[in-house]
């Protein structure tokens, strides 16, 4: 299977070794954002041994060094092609310029660049379309969790829909953008499917409004039955009933797609494997999934341990001397005993992780024949392995992972917690029967002083849900056995903002639902019998049994698409594009030719690891190569915490304190763009007053320089004067 990692990887690496300057070495130039991607991907000395031999931020000053060519690796904004620009305006400060956007460059910048001061040394300027965070092989991010108050926070007043659409709208451009990129790097030109809620209106901005609605038709139209004779402004009045997030974002991927594909005819062919599936859903599909305690290792550290971002954590390492000290590991791919284990169940990741270190013990005759039981041997023994550093500290990390979690497993009633969850979210017991006692169960854990409220919230969401809505006097009854706070009581009812129906009155009828979880196995854990509804998509498309109602396609279906006989036109003789100099080239797709056929997933609002954890097992189980992405990852904690403010635009959130900027209005996407990826100037440095002797010139902070690797100190290029030389060795980062 091709990894989302390799394959951000390998287009950072192959665009660096394209540039191979006639002094071999060469300058990267990055900003903030293009350093934090590649920083995800590669480490510092992956990018110095490719004969780099510094890296400097294009927002700071920088030293002039006419006698090196640079390597720009930057996204495509106004203000970076203004800086480019000025590199090259006077005395030039590079001896040529290698550019590589991170994503595809508007017309407008391509035309500024090319009758710009710059052009005539302009060596390269390439289109990379990498601009995501692969967080792990078959998942990625936008790492955006400000836009789920975006879509779903609802407008402060009737006057505000205008503007909240409006900025919805240019979130979504942007997130059509994000798997634009991603499809692009796979080399996949998907059929796309979206998701039509079957029993709510669109939400938050998208909500029918008259301020957001076109014009009606003339009242003479009403009379025509057909939709075809109605006309576009009858259609266009009534598409708004229909305008759901999933809907729009799908057709505006479809878009960019066919729009990259007129300039590159040969994306997405590949006749070793069937084209690919994007289905396109979001948060409201599942409310069911965010709030569940789950208990695979991944979900579950996720949930109950600080972990920052799904990566960092850290925790109490014992030395080889004893002494116990902080240590922060990251949790990634690169992590062999955790991509192992990350999706197992808790018993069964502690179980591995023992015999794990059961087998390396023997393996390295350490212990003469003794075996760890349990966690609390395998701490003792490894505080006597100093000499095996590097795995000492991997089962270190995990041994504390798994500790704390089942601490907290016991502390927080979890148990009981769970039951009473896992009976909502299904509907059934572990016997497999209607829980009848269900809120005998659940009032003495609302009641506890030893249950969380937070835990109560999530307790409470479910039993909403699965009984459709309750009285409001037994909402407040439940509110005031939990003893919930009014933050925790907006997190609650906030619900409704997903299309769930919290009231309900003696004559409401139960809601029909198309999407149903599929029963666990007998072989499942009692407390994790509930899979997520991504689940059941996943399958039923696969199966070819997924209802076209309910998931569209934005074009045409496979058994209706076309066997293409020949490759479409190229651009046209007048493109702005084609017209350009030959240092101009279109980016090249290079995901790995497979055979398994591919699915990829995108969830706006935010996924959960427990629907993370479903795509790598259906992978293995159906055969396919399947990835999904999202917004960001929300974990039950961050989701509870969002929800008690969604109806303050976010005010008090962690991923914007101030709240949703306000509305600018329907302006140029590239002005939204500019706003999202600005960064202020570093301060120039500041000459020495005439009076200080000798004078020299103080510059800029800089970080931590590293020394150049052996290959870098013996270079001796022809080309490079020794005052050039010195200037390579000043640092290799300065930021």
């Amino acid at each position: 299977m091709s990894s989302l990692i390799t394959a951000v990887r390998n287009k950072f690496l192959e665009a660096i070794r394209s540039v191979n300057p006639p002094g071999r070495w060469k300058i990267l130039v990055v900003d903030e954002h293009s350093q934090k991607i590649m920083g995800s991907v590669l480490k510092q000395f992956d990018i110095l041994e490719e004969n780099v031999t510094q890296i400097e931020s294009i927002s700071n000053y920088r030293d002039p060094q006419p006698g090196l060519e640079a390597m720009y690796l930057i996204m495509p904004t106004n203000q970076n092609i203004d800086r480019v620009i000025q590199d090259f305006s006077g005395t030039p400060q590079y001896a040529g310029a290698h550019l590589f956007f991170i994503e595809g460059l508007s017309e407008s910048l391509f035309n500024r660049l090319g009758s710009s001061a710059a052009e005539p040394h302009l060596r390269t300027l390439q289109e990379l379309f990498i601009n995501f965070r692969a967080m792990e092989a078959q998942a990625f991010s936008m790492d955006a969790p400000e836009l789920f108050f975006s879509i779903y926070s609802p407008p402060r007043n009737e006057n505000s829909y205008r503007g909240a659409r409006d900025r919805l709208e240019e979130d979504i451009r942007f997130t059509s953008k994000i798997i634009t990129n991603v499809c692009i790097t796979m080399n996949e030109n998907p059929y796309i499917r979206y998701y039509v809620p079957p029993n709510h209106p669109p939400l938050g901005p998208l909500k029918p409004n008259a301020s957001t609605r076109p014009p009606p038709p003339a009242e003479t139209a009403t009379r025509w039955r057909t939709n075809l004779a109605r006309g576009d402004v009858a259609r266009a009045y009534e598409s708004v009933e229909t305008d759901y997030v999933s809907k729009l974002l799908a057709f505006m991927v479809q878009s960019n797609l066919d729009e990259y594909k007129k300039q590159n005819a040969n994306f997405g062919k590949n006749d070793a494997r069937p084209r690919a599936t994007l289905i396109i859903s979001d948060r409201s599909m599942d409310m069911m999934a965010p709030f569940l305690h789950e208990f695979t290792y991944q979900a579950m550290a996720n949930d109950l341990l600080p972990i920052e971002n799904g990566m960092k954590y850290t925790y109490k390492f014992q030395s080889s001397v004893g002494a116990y000290e902080d240590k922060t590991a990251t949790l990634s791919d690169a992590d062999n005993v955790w991509t192992e284990v990350r999706h197992m169940h808790m018993r069964e990741a502690i179980d591995k992780l023992m015999a794990d270190f059961n087998k390396f013990l023997e393996e390295n005759a350490v212990f003469k024949g003794d075996n760890a039981a349990n966690l609390n041997d395998m701490k003792e023994m490894l505080a006597n392995l100093p000499q095996y550093q590097e795995q000492r500290e991997k089962f270190s990390l995990h041994l504390s992972m798994a500790q704390e979690c089942m601490g907290i497993f016991e502390r927080d009633k979890l148990p009981l917690v769970a039951n009473v969850e896992q009976n909502c979210a299904t509907g059934l017991t572990a016997e497999g029967k209607s829980p009848k006692h269900l809120v005998e169960e659940m009032v003495p854990l609302l009641d506890s002083r030893e249950v969380i409220n937070a835990n109560k919230v999530r307790v409470i969401a479910l039993y909403i849900q699965f009984r459709e809505g309750v009285p409001d006097e037994d909402r407040r009854r439940l509110y005031q056995h939990a003893r919930l706070s009014l933050a925790e009581q907006d997190a609650v009812n906030a619900l409704t903002h997903f299309g769930v129906r919290i009231s309900r009155n003696a004559g409401d009828k139960d809601i029909k639902k198309k999407l149903k979880t599929k029963p666990a196995d007998d072989s499942e854990y009692d407390l994790s019998r509930y899979k997520p509804l991504i689940r059941t998509v996943i399958e039923d498309c696969v199966n070819d049994k997924l209802d076209n109602t309910l998931f569209p396609y934005v074009k045409e279906a496979p058994s209706a698409a076309p066997i293409p006989t020949s490759l479409r036109s190229p651009p046209p003789a007048g493109s702005l594009r084609s017209a350009k100099p030959s240092w101009h080239r279109a980016a090249r797709p290079s995901a790995a030719v497979e055979n398994r056929p591919r699915i990829l997933v995108f969830v706006a609002g935010g996924m959960t690891y427990s629907e993370l954890r479903e795509v790598y097992q259906l992978s293995n189980s159906l055969n396919k190569d399947i990835y999904i992405g999202s917004t960001h990852v929300a974990t039950p904690r961050q989701f509870v915490d969002d929800l008690k403010v969604l109806e303050l635009g976010g005010v008090g959130s962690r991923a914007i304190p101030n709240g949703l900027a306000e509305p600018r209005g329907q302006r140029p996407y590239q002005e939204y763009y500019d706003d999202k990826y600005y960064t202020k100037d570093g301060p120039r440095p500041q000459l020495q007053p005439k009076a200080a002797a000798p004078p020299s010139r103080s510059v800029t902070p800089k970080a931590p320089r590293l020394l150049p690797t052996a290959s870098h100190d013996s270079s001796n290029s022809a080309t490079s004067s020794v005052k050039e030389e010195k200037k390579k060795r000043k640092g290799l980062f300065k930021f």
